[in-house]
């Protein structure tokens, strides 16, 4: 049997209230059109680059307005939600943010959490500079979380550039892998469609990968193009502006592309590698 998920893409600014208004109408939305579950982008709490406005809005899971307001609007509709991630101030650690993924059921209640592994700290040729571990302390475990769409293995953007981490996923038992994004439009152009597709055909996995799209309150661009990609390396969806868009999962590709190829089963350890001069 299919499964009918929905993917909302976003401009997300720098009042997280607004921003959780329109993931509030997504969900009611999707919901209303038959999916199973929601897929949201990236930071899609609040996408704001200048720290000391954003300070306020930093809070710890127990007060986040937002993820308080997914849960709410999930139970509500009846349906499940990936929240791709939001800032969340942690307890424990250096006193660094978490870039948090969450996984909502439909009953409102929070069955996994992915904290992002790989941090953006890099000087791109267009003059752009990221430091993403100034602010954020990096995740220490992968995760599978069971959902209605099957073994969805999490991730976040920059993780996209690791391929280790799909194969422990897939490894796992995932056969779908949630990549929220917020990808910049240099990297993105360059990048962005030839990575989903190498994750999906090396896993013989859907990616689904929500993002962020177009100029932000805060100035910055991101590149945008939502994808679904199958398990043979096929785009079946791709988002040209913000907003909500369906696509189906159907878990006998999974199981063509793994009998087709079977990578998952070839998988070998790697010997230490041998230096010649």
């Amino acid at each position: 049997m299919n499964h009918r998920i929905a993917l909302l893409q976003m401009t997300s600014g720098v009042d997280p209230l607004a921003n959780l208004a329109v993931m509030e109408a997504a969900i009611a939305d999707a919901a209303a059109g038959g999916a199973e579950m929601l897929f949201l982008p990236e930071m899609c709490g609040l996408l704001d680059s200048n720290r000391d406005r954003a300070h306020g809005h930093l809070v710890g899971e127990s007060e986040s307005p937002v993820l308080a307001g997914l849960q709410a609007a999930a139970r509500k509709h009846g349906i499940w939600v990936h929240a791709g991630s939001l800032a969340i101030r942690d307890a424990g650690g250096d006193g660094r943010l978490a870039n948090r993924g969450f996984v909502i059921t439909a009953t409102g209640e929070i069955a996994a959490r992915y904290d992002k592994m790989h941090l953006f700290d890099v000087d791109l040729p267009s003059g752009e500079s990221w430091r993403e571990s100034n602010a954020y302390a990096p995740g220490e475990s992968a995760v599978v979380a069971a959902t209605p769409v099957g073994m969805l293995g999490l991730s976040v953007c920059y993780d996209l550039r690791f391929p280790a981490l799909y194969a422990a996923l897939s490894g796992a038992g995932a056969g779908v892998i949630a990549i929220p994004a917020a990808f910049t439009v240099p990297t993105g152009e360059a990048h962005w469609h030839v990575l989903m597709r190498a994750r999906a055909i090396e896993n013989a996995c859907y990616v689904v990968a929500a993002a962020q799209h177009g100029r932000h309150e805060d100035g910055r661009a991101t590149f945008g193009h939502s994808l679904v990609v199958d398990p043979w390396g096929a785009v079946i969806l791709e988002c040209a502006a913000p907003g909500l868009a369906f696509a189906e999962i159907d878990p006998a590709k999974i199981a063509d592309a793994r009998t087709r190829i079977p990578v998952l089963t070839h998988r070998r350890a790697i010997p230490p590698v041998v230096l010649t001069q």
